[in-house]
């Protein structure tokens, strides 16, 4: 990895550190750091936003919470690691309703972290991007345009913007008990196993 890279994400997590523009999120700091993973990596994931409970506490990404203990069996499935990866966010802090439980982010709240996002992917320049869920896949059309839908192309790779691009669904508690089951998602995984052992990432 070359210093440049290092220095260009160093200064891009400086900047979304100070960034106050959400008003509801202005309280919270952004989770992009070391912590995130490898500059380098094999396959650079993109989920909703930081949990209450996991990447808001702990600043690592799904670590902490069931989602992370979701995640991390599926990485465990095609034998990934966590240091051979990157992962952030549509949004970088953590959304909260007023009672402090995690919420969705607002469309503005995606929009004014776009510039973030693109800059990220542009830092690392993985071969792969992973999304995981509805906002994350959804992120991505204000950097360049697509027309996937989850429920249509999950598990399809896909060309976009110079990378493959893979839709998942999300590990949390409540797409598996609803929308994917974990034994789908593992399915899902091998589709990103055989990618990335075909050279793609």
């Amino acid at each position: 990895m070359s210093s440049t890279k290092q220095e260009q994400f160093s200064k891009l997590a400086e900047t979304a550190s100070a960034c106050v523009v959400c008003p509801e999120l202005a309280d919270k700091t952004a989770v992009l750091s070391k912590l995130n993973g490898n500059l380098d990596p094999r396959v650079l994931f993109i989920a909703e936003a930081p949990g209450r409970q996991g990447a808001d506490r702990t600043r690592k990404p799904f670590w902490g919470d069931k989602s992370g203990d979701n995640f991390q069996i599926l990485l465990d499935s095609i034998g990934l690691a966590r240091e051979e990866i990157f992962i952030t966010n549509a949004v970088l802090c953590s959304p909260r309703k007023a009672s402090g439980a995690n919420r969705k982010p607002k469309k503005s709240e995606i929009n004014n972290c776009t510039e973030f996002l693109k800059n990220t992917i542009e830092v690392i320049n993985p071969a792969i991007v992973a999304t995981l869920g509805i906002v994350a896949l959804e992120a991505l059309k204000a950097i360049e345009y697509h027309e996937l839908k989850l429920k249509v192309d999950v598990a399809k790779l896909v060309d976009w913007k110079g990378k493959k691009l893979l839709p998942l669904y999300h590990p949390s508690p409540q797409v598996i008990a609803s929308h994917r089951k974990i034994s789908e998602q593992i399915e899902d995984y091998r589709v990103l196993e055989k990618a990335i052992k075909y050279g793609k990432g």
